[in-house]
C-alpha cells in the first residue's frame, strides 16, 4: 500500500519527532569512493551533535581490499574473498579513524557473525558492548566478520545485518544509504519509473521487481536484500528508510522531513513493537527442533494468542532439551511461530495429544501445563 501527498509529510514528521537512536548502513559503492566517506562521517557528526545516538553498519571491506590490490572483479573463491575482507577492513577502519578524529569524536569496530546474534548469551554480550560504547559517546562501526564467516554463519549481506542490529538495539530508525534514490514504480515496458515516497507493507509485486538486482562487482546486496531488511523491521513494528548516499546532505534532508528516498512502514496487519526476548526469538534464534501442530492449535495461537498445549501437538522433530528454541509448523509444514520449550524432545513425544492436566501423571513430576508459554512464543 502506498500513501500520497500530505499524508506522507505527516507520517515522516511523526516518525522523526521521536527518533533518538539511528542505525545508518553505508553500502560498498559509497565507501569505496574516496570523496563520499568523509561526507558520511560529517553527516553522522551532525546527527550526534543534534542529540541522536548513531550506530554505523559499514560495508566496503572486500571492496576496499579489491581496490588495494587493483582487482576489478569480486573473486568467487571464499578464501580469496575472506583475505580481501581482512585486508580491506584494516584500511577502511583507518579511514574512519582519521575522519572521526578530525571532527572530534571516537569510533570503535565490532565484527560479528550470525552465530553471535543467534546465541542468546553472545547476543546479549554484543548488545551490552554497543550500549556501553554509545553511553561513552563512541561511534560503533559494525561489519560482518567476513574473514571467519562461512555460509551457515553469514547474515547474507549488511542490509540484513543492519535490520537485525536495529531490532536488537531497539533503534528508532534504520537508514540504508545506497547508490539509488529509493524504490521505483515499474513502467509498463518493464523499466523503472518514478520513485515511491512511502510504502506501508511491501507487496509481492515489489519483491518480484527487486529480484535479480545487484549493486555491482564489489558488493552482494541488491534491492531484494533491502526489501528483505525492510520486511524484517516492519514485522517487528519498525520503519526503514532507503536513500541515496551520493547526496552529501542526505541524512540532514531526511531529518528535516523532506520527501527523499523511500520510507518503508509496517503494514496495517503488523504487530506492535516487540519486547527484547521476543525480538531475539523472531529474528535471531536458531531452532533446535520442530513441533507440528493441528489446525485447531494453529487457530488458537494466531487468533487468540494462546500458549501451546500438548493436546494440539501431532508431531515432534529433532533432539532438544528444555529451554531450546523450537519452530512450530502447521500440518502442511507452514511456519506458525517460534518459542522456548518447557520440555525435552522425549517428553514432548510422551505428552503430545494429551490434556495438560495429565502432564504431571505422564512425566511423574510437577510439570508445566504449557509446552510453550505465550510469553516465550512469537507467532508469525
Amino acid at each position: 500500500m502506498m500513501n500520497t501527498g500530505n499524508e506522507n509529510c505527516e507520517l515522516r514528521k511523526k516518525l522523526l519527532k521521536s527518533c533518538h537512536r539511528v542505525v545508518v548502513k553505508a553500502g560498498t559503492r559509497l565507501l569505496t569512493d574516496p570523496k563520499l566517506l568523509p561526507h558520511i562521517v560529517q553527516q553522522i557528526k551532525e546527527l550526534r551533535d543534534a542529540g541522536k545516538q548513531v550506530i554505523l553498519v559499514s560495508s566496503g571491506a572486500v571492496g576496499t581490499g579489491m581496490k588495494s590490490l587493483g582487482l576489478k572483479k569480486r573473486p568467487r573463491k571464499l578464501s580469496q574473498v575472506q583475505a580481501l575482507a581482512a585486508l580491506g577492513q584494516v584500511k577502511l577502519m583507518s579511514q574512519y579513524e582519521v575522519e572521526c578524529e578530525k571532527l572530534g569524536f571516537r569510533a570503535a569496530q565490532i565484527l560479528l557473525t550470525a552465530e553471535d546474534l543467534r546465541s542468546r548469551e553472545r547476543h546479549l554480550n554484543a548488545l551490552n558492548c554497543i550500549e556501553t560504547l554509545l553511553s561513552d559517546d563512541v561511534l560503533p562501526i559494525i561489519n560482518e566478520n567476513d574473514p571467519v564467516s562461512v555460509d551457515e554463519l553469514k547474515f547474507g549481506d549488511n542490509d540484513i545485518l543492519a535490520s537485525l542490529l536495529a531490532s536488537m538495539t531497539r533503534a528508532d530508525m534504520t537508514i540504508i544509504l545506497t547508490t539509488v534514490d529509493g524504490l521505483k514504480k515499474p513502467n509498463p515496458d518493464g523499466t523503472l519509473g518514478d520513485r515511491i515516497s512511502v510504502v506501508r507493507g511491501i507487496t509481492d509485486t515489489q519483491r518480484d521487481m527487486a529480484r535479480g538486482t545487484d549493486d555491482g562487482n564489489m558488493s552482494i546486496g541488491g534491492m531484494a536484500s533491502k526489501l528483505k531488511a525492510a520486511d524484517t523491521l516492519n514485522s517487528a513494528g519498525e520503519a526503514l528508510w532507503l536513500a541515496s548516499g551520493k547526496e552529501t546532505d542526505i541524512l540532514d534532508r531526511i531529518f528535516r522531513g523532506e520527501d527523499v528516498g523511500t520510507l518503508f512502514l509496517p503494514g496495517s496487519s503488523a504487530k506492535k513493537k516487540m519486547e527484547s526476548r521476543k525480538r531475539w526469538l523472531s529474528s535471531f534464534s536458531k531452532p533446535s527442533g520442530k513441533l507440528v501442530i493441528d489446525h485447531g492449535a494453529v487457530n488458537a495461537l494466531r487468533r487468540r494468542g494462546s500458549s501451546l498445549l500438548p493436546s494440539g501437538i501431532i508431531g515432534v522433530e529433532g533432539d532438544f532439551v528444555r529451554g531450546d528454541v523450537l519452530e512450530i509448523v502447521s500440518p502442511d509444514q507452514v511456519l506458525v511461530g517460534k518459542g522456548l520449550t518447557n520440555f525435552s524432545a522425549d517428553e514432548c513425544r510422551k505428552l503430545m495429544g494429551h490434556k495438560s492436566s495429565e502432564n504431571h501423571i505422564i512425566l511423574n513430576y510437577d510439570a508445566d501445563e504449557e509446552v510453550i508459554h505465550r510469553n516465550n512464543l512469537v507467532v508469525k
